[in-house]
């Protein structure tokens, strides 16, 4: 199985940027990622911003991908859990999955609706940036789980 990281907004310097390469790196063993940074809609309102950086988005998901969509209202998984859903499709023969974090003002519907999986980390809002770092350590810690690791403990 591959995995892309479409993230929207920046590439990060410094501690964002090491720590999302720190964990990509560290699942090339199990799970090859490749990371897209989409560009922000820039200025205008929240709704403009969301609405064109959703476009991209959609525009970005190839067919057949299946799609993990990180967003405040999503699901809440345990990492045994999140790493048995990734094993699950890993078993069904899945080749790709894509892994969307958004801009600043989250995504459309539609965008939750082309999704497999809709995500949340927590209950609590943190700001986009941290969430990668955050998502990526959870992809690594899913994949040590799958794989037997003593990493998760």
């Amino acid at each position: 199985m591959k995995g892309r990281l479409l993230l929207v907004g920046r590439s990060e310097r410094g501690f964002v940027a090491d720590g999302v390469t720190h964990y990509i790196q560290r699942l090339e063993r199990g799970l090859k990622v490749d990371t897209l940074v989409l560009a922000e809609a820039g200025k205008g309102e929240a709704a403009y911003q969301r609405k064109i950086e959703s476009e991209r988005i959609l525009a970005a998901v190839k067919p057949g991908e299946k799609v993990v969509v990180l967003d405040e209202r999503g699901k809440t998984l345990t990492s045994p859990q999140f790493a048995a859903q990734l094993g699950s499709w890993r078993d069904q023969g899945v080749r790709d999955v894509v892994f969307v974090i958004g801009g600043a003002y989250g995504m459309t519907e539609e965008v939750r609706e082309r999704a497999d999986l809709v995500l949340s980390l927590s209950a609590m809002t943190f700001p986009h940036q941290l969430v990668r770092v955050l998502f990526a350590e959870q992809l690594y810690r899913a994949m040590a789980i799958l794989q037997g690791s003593p990493y998760h403990h």
